[in-house]
């Protein structure tokens, strides 16, 4: 067993005590050291899970800082930077994981690769095992018991080894919700960082659809945009979201919803997006390599 040390971080609107305490009892479940864990109410009192284990923490914050916002805060209740453990998973707070080693399996993956900085875990529906075709995070993703390399990974299923937050920084807070995980590992593939999609590491999930959320269309175009403005070099801009902008309309959404994408295309645009850092063309090159080119 490695001696790395293992944190989690969880963010609840507070609306599904049943599920975060099924979530945070698979993970005090988990072979080897305790994971300790941190619940972040985002802009929402944390239920009652005191009795569940006592390496979990709450931080209640008065407003909701939406997802990337949220989850820094939890990063940095393991002091600056998550710098007291060695990794912190994030987990959704209506998932489980599936299995007691995925801990240990992180331990062993980290302490195997210095690269390695980021792992996505594979989610699987509880009731029929099923991973939908959107959390495979690569452009072949008709086979999601194979494990490679990648070049993003799932929010609510992943583990970050936090030597990645102290060398590139946290989540983009700008973004509230959607592509906030893609802006941090672009910034880690940059930096020399390696991600890994690993099947066996598994994260029960009920099935969903991204676009419950009310905010879904205008968020991912508003931050699709961000997303390029932040990070590609400038020639690549206007491939990228050109490229978006045709896979959208060949999906044919309804009229509210495109009217919905192309405001916050706009939006995208005419505010702030955080500072630019643009890629060096040699991580375009590894981005290409591994699969999935910065232009799709």
């Amino acid at each position: 067993m490695s001696g790395l040390r293992v944190g989690a971080v969880v963010i609840t609107m507070g609306n599904r005590r049943d599920e975060l305490k099924a979530l945070i009892d698979s993970v005090a479940k988990q072979n080897g050291d305790v994971v300790e864990v941190v619940v972040v109410g985002n802009g929402s009192p944390v239920p009652d899970v005191s009795e569940l284990s006592s390496a979990v923490r709450t931080v209640e914050l008065p407003e909701n800082l939406g997802i990337p916002g949220g989850r820094n805060i939890g990063i940095e209740a393991f002091g600056p930077g998550g710098r007291d453990v060695d990794i912190l998973l994030f987990l959704d707070d209506d998932g489980l994981l599936a299995q007691h080693d995925t801990a240990e399996l992180c331990r062993q993956a980290f302490t195997a690769d210095p690269e390695l900085g980021i792992i996505s875990f594979r989610i699987a529906d509880p009731d029929t095992g099923v991973t939908q075709r959107r959390h495979v995070p690569r452009l072949r993703a008709a086979d999601p018991m194979r494990s490679s390399r990648v070049t993003t990974f799932l929010g609510g299923a992943n583990a970050v080894r936090t030597k990645v937050f102290a060398e590139v920084g946290g989540l983009p807070d700008e973004f509230f919700y959607a592509h906030e995980e893609t802006d941090l590992a672009w910034r880690a593939l940059d930096a020399g960082w390696m991600i890994d999609y690993r099947s066996d590491m598994v994260l029960f999930h009920p099935t969903t659809a991204p676009s419950r959320h009310a905010v879904y269309h205008r968020m991912v175009a508003r931050n699709r945009v961000w997303l390029a403005r932040r990070n590609l070099p400038a020639p690549l801009v206007p491939v990228y979201l050109g490229v978006w902008l045709l896979l959208t309309l060949l999906r044919r959404p309804s009229r509210p919803a495109l009217k919905a994408w192309f405001g916050g295309f706009r939006e995208g645009w005419t505010t702030a997006c955080g500072p630019r850092r643009p890629m060096r063309w040699r991580t375009v090159w590894r981005l290409t390599r591994l699969g999935r080119p910065p232009v799709i």
